[in-house]
């Protein structure tokens, strides 16, 4: 696919977007819009909060450990504590112990009923991610896992280990992700997080999964299903009859959009300018409604 023709079936969400679920789908609406969904009391939510590299030191951030910390005051200052937060992957920069312990410690500041955590590239250097998974795991044997929580019932991924460009889930995490699945009536609301995008985001620059056909088929028997991924540092989305496809912000450094670079990597913009292009995405259900919001919040202080 063409740059151009890739830009015209992507929605950017830089100012940040809701998006409400009703009978017809999921509807996106500006933050500036009034009629966006307001969280209350009776509103369930989680965040998702991706790539923060902790120990990258480059022109595109000098202190990944500060902006870390304002992506998790965020958090902590949001009206409706999050019954859970799910980092999708690149926790550190080269999955050094001094990195694993430092992103250990804050994220155990956050205030939250649940931490998970699944690995980015970056976090399995070496090791092929065994000691992310001592660390962030939920046992010796599990790379992958379900939870139910915040009125969904959520399967967290691994698709980055043994790759050479894009990711990949493998035969064993696929079956197990369709007995999983196969446990669930079609009108449960269904998350899916992993680190590299499980569509076709850009594979020239492997920003997409080589076997996530498999899983999309599994999943198109559900009324609602939403799956939140890293990797790209930037806010897109994209729906697949009633699949929606998110990618979220670094809260270390942006990418360059698809295509409009020779490569990926670091972004270095304006100082004035970097925090508007990190940031965290809540995702809220309210009771009684069904209805799912997901907002996409940057680090910029508010006026």
């Amino acid at each position: 696919m063409k740059r151009d023709e890739f830009l015209e079936c992507m929605a950017w969400g830089g100012t940040g977007v809701v998006y409400g679920l009703t009978s017809s789908g999921l509807v996106g609406r500006s933050l500036a819009d009034a009629s966006a969904v307001p969280l209350s009391a009776a509103t369930r939510t989680f965040v998702q909060i991706s790539d923060s590299h902790i120990g990258f030191n480059g022109k595109a951030n000098d202190d990944v450990v500060a902006t870390f910390q304002q992506a998790i005051d965020k958090i902590n200052a949001l009206p409706v504590a999050p019954e859970f937060v799910i980092h999708t992957g690149d926790l550190t920069h080269l999955s050094k112990p001094n990195q694993l312990d430092t992103v250990k410690q804050m994220l155990g500041t956050i205030k939250t009923g649940a931490f998970y955590a699944v690995p980015g590239e970056h976090d399995v250097i070496n090791d092929n991610g065994d000691q992310f998974f001592k660390l962030f795991g939920r046992g010796s044997s599990d790379r992958w896992f379900s939870f139910d929580a915040a009125g969904v019932h959520s399967l967290a991924l691994t698709n980055v280990v043994g790759i050479t460009k894009g990711g990949i889930l493998g035969r064993d995490q696929l079956e197990w992700a369709r007995a999983d699945l196969a446990k669930q009536s079609s009108d449960t609301p269904i998350a899916i997080m992993a680190h590299i995008p499980l569509y076709a985001v850009y594979p020239d620059w492997g920003w997409t999964t080589d076997d996530q056909s498999e899983l999309l088929d599994m999943l198109r028997r559900f009324d609602s299903v939403t799956v939140l991924n890293g990797h790209i540092h930037q806010v897109l989305s994209k729906t697949d009859g009633k699949i929606t496809f998110y990618t979220a912000a670094s809260t270390a450094f942006p990418q360059p959009a698809p295509g409009s670079a020779p490569k990926p990597g670091p972004l270095a913009v304006p100082a004035g300018d970097l925090a508007k292009l990190l940031g965290i995405r809540t995702v809220s259900i309210v009771e009684g409604s069904h209805q799912i919001a997901v907002v996409d919040e940057s680090l910029a202080k508010q006026n």
